[in-house]
């Protein structure tokens, strides 16, 4: 069997690191195609370098010239700018598409393979956030497959009918979808005010990007993760249900009409759901070592407080309500990135949002160009408020 070619968006994240881990374990199967980052080009050469990537693909094109230096005695062609990462994503020698770059910046390389019909393996959930009917209207089109990386989707995914199409007539009551509920779950609620960076990107189970740590620690993940269920699965808010599970073994859960449960669990590593999208429907050693069910000895379940979390009050709120996910994505990215240059206190996350999605109210946007126009606005927004906090 010809081994699969691969892109990888974001190679040099958390994500692309771990799906490089994964693609090295089967070089029979996998080869690496092309690599891509947005400025880190020691980084991305070493990665090149290593799994003998065809292409090398910097966004920053001032970077560039740095990448074709360190890569000039190999066969690796560099590339850079943006349209370079929708050419490597959509290149007919490309079969699999890993789309792991953090934000709004991943949306439009992403839906490059989409609309070219590959198997696109999303893990930057910020493309259906912002654009969920748009991307996967062009899902259908293209005859394009797409499998969820995060390991809450991965799970429901995996515990879901086989022939599922929505939950309803499906026998599905209710997504259940997991929390760990971060590093400030057991903290007094006043002494979140002062939380630094550092302990924000300290996360217990996971090991993470700064900015997904983040929204790990104000729950705004759960809540992307929230819209983005609503549009992998064909569902309704209403329909999933946030649940924290300190633990992070129990990656989320379908509860059925007859009453049964199904939960997917296993070590909180995402070489496993990597693993299982990129070989798909068959199964693939990952790495992972299995989950000792005797010491892990017990699983903890609590709903979510909406105080002290009210990220994930604003994505219930967002949720399928025009372009308001769209608005409240770029509000959080704008507020983490000033949270992490400590220009922000961490309460000021949550409010910088709410107030951007009173101030930017608009119906859900009709084209890609109308959502990158919202998504703009907000920013812009957002960066207005941070000047006058």
């Amino acid at each position: 069997m010809k081994p699969q070619s691969i892109t990888i968006l974001g190679a040099t994240g958390s994500i692309g690191l771990s799906t490089l881990d994964v693609v090295a374990r089967h070089p029979d199967r996998y080869q690496v195609y092309a690599v891509t980052a947005a400025r880190q080009w020691q980084s991305l050469a070493a990665l090149a370098i290593t799994h003998t990537a065809r292409y090398a693909v910097i966004a920053d094109e001032q970077y560039a010239e740095e990448l074709r230096h360190a890569l000039r005695d190999t066969d690796t062609t560099v590339l850079a700018g943006e349209a370079a990462l929708a050419e490597v994503s959509k290149a007919a020698e490309v079969q699999v598409v890993m789309a792991a770059i953090v934000g709004a910046a991943g949306l439009l390389p992403t839906l490059a393979a989409v609309n070219a019909g590959k198997k696109v393996l999303l893990a930057n959930k910020e493309a259906l956030v912002m654009a969920g009917h748009l991307f996967m209207e062009a899902v259908a089109a293209s005859g394009a497959t797409l499998l969820p990386i995060d390991s809450e989707h991965n799970a429901i995914f995996q515990c879901l009918p086989e022939r599922y199409t929505s939950t309803v007539g499906a026998g599905v009551s209710k997504i259940l979808l997991t929390a760990s509920g971060g590093p400030f779950r057991t903290w007094e609620f006043d002494a979140l005010a002062a939380v630094t960076p550092a302990q924000a990107c300290a996360h217990p189970n996971w090991s993470m990007g700064r900015k997904i740590s983040v929204d790990s620690a104000t729950m705004m993940n759960k809540g992307l993760e929230l819209i983005e269920a609503c549009w992998l699965f064909r569902t309704t808010a209403v329909h999933v249900e946030v649940v924290i599970h300190p633990q992070s073994v129990i990656h989320s859960m379908v509860q059925y009409v007859d009453g049964s449960v199904l939960a997917q669990m296993g070590n909180p590593d995402m070489r496993t759901p990597i693993a299982h999208a990129l070989a798909w429907p068959e199964r693939i050693d990952s790495g992972v070592p299995p989950l000792d069910l005797i010491a892990t000895a017990k699983l903890d379940f609590e709903a979510p407080d909406m105080t002290r979390f009210p990220c994930l009050r604003l994505a219930y709120e967002a949720a399928q309500n025009g372009a308001a996910p769209t608005v409240l994505n770029a509000a959080n990215e704008v507020a983490v990135d000033a949270f992490l240059s400590e220009k922000l206190p961490f309460s000021g996350i949550a409010r910088i949002c709410e107030q951007v999605l009173q101030q930017v109210q608009h119906a859900e946007p009709v084209s890609i160009d109308e959502v990158l126009a919202v998504d703009a606005m907000a920013r812009e927004r957002a960066e207005h408020l941070l000047q006058g906090s």
